[in-house]
């Protein structure tokens, strides 16, 4: 079972059967996604034991009662058509009508790629949508998904027709780089502190070891008592135990990634001497250009 903020991620049982017909007969729901509507409780009751099954198969639930009002599922090798690999996987889902435009299926998806990613040490998970299904083509642009190609006369077996298709799929690593995106961005929040400081014009985010992300903002000062945004992320590193840098960005004041600055990368080169070269750097986020460490600091005066 998954937490989110609001919802509780969980297996599906027989006593859910009553809770998805109440959603899945709608023939809002089901058509669009490639599948009929459900026609009794029984019927859902059977999608529970022969469909709902899958080692990643979820039901989606508000924590405030538990009852299912959706589907996801990380779709493994052998349960999707999308690949064959074992380090890849397909995300699917539903959710229950009454329950639309209240970003809960971007709140569930970002669980579901998170744990695709940590737990289950995915390096792709794909996702795919039906022409004209604009909710979920949102719900996958909102959490990272990069948009691959469209395939036409793709078949529907449970709906008997043929449809355009699109496909879209998000790897380990951008899914990284988004997330410390993200934080940077979370605690810029560039500002005056008083007449003599200033501080956030520019905020950094810094991935461990371990995989947790720490942040720091610049702190811009009349005299030489300031510091950088990406130098205040490793020293919050250091501060929380941890010590091995796997991945830099700073997003600068005008809303873009670049490099670091000589006094950041001797830091890191210092604090990284035998390994300083390995550590990645997002240089663009737009466009994903990437260089390591080692690149931008090919020889150390060391």
């Amino acid at each position: 079972m998954f937490e989110t903020e609001r919802l509780l991620l969980r297996r599906w049982t027989d006593g859910d059967a009553e809770d998805l017909y109440e959603y899945a007969r709608d023939a809002a729901v089901g058509p669009i996604a490639g599948w009929p509507p459900h026609q009794s409780v029984e019927e859902s009751r059977e999608v529970i034991r022969k469909v709902l099954t899958g080692p990643e198969a979820y039901a989606i639930c508000l924590k405030r009662d538990g009852r299912p009002i959706g589907a996801i599922e990380l779709k493994l090798n052998g349960r999707t058509d999308m690949t064959e690999r074992e380090d890849e996987c397909e995300l699917g889902y539903w959710l229950g009508k009454p329950f639309w435009g209240q970003e809960i299926m971007p709140e569930a998806a970002r669980e579901m790629l998170r744990h695709a990613f940590e737990d289950l040490q995915m390096t792709k998970v794909w996702c795919g949508f039906y022409e004209g299904n604009e909710k979920s083509k949102r719900v996958q642009e909102k959490v990272g998904f990069r948009y691959q190609w469209k395939s036409e006369n793709v078949d529907v077996p449970l709906m008997g027709e043929k449809r355009t298709g699109h496909v879209s799929s998000i790897t380990k690593d951008q899914w990284e780089w988004d997330r410390m995106v993200a934080a940077a961005r979370a605690v810029q929040n560039g500002r005056k502190i008083s007449d003599y400081v200033e501080a956030g014009g520019v905020a950094a985010a810094i991935l461990s070891a371990s995989g947790r992300i720490y942040t720091g903002v610049c702190v811009d000062t009349c005299s030489t008592l300031g510091i950088c945004a990406e130098r205040n992320a490793i020293f919050n590193m250091l501060t929380n135990g941890e010590q091995e840098i796997r991945k830099v960005v700073a997003i600068m004041s005008n809303g873009k990634s670049g490099a670091p600055c000589g006094a950041c990368r001797e830091l890191m080169v210092q604090l990284m001497p035998k390994t300083y070269k390995q550590v990645e750097i997002l240089m663009d986020h737009e466009s994903e250009r990437v260089m390591t460490l080692g690149q931008l600091t090919p020889e150390w005066w060391i």
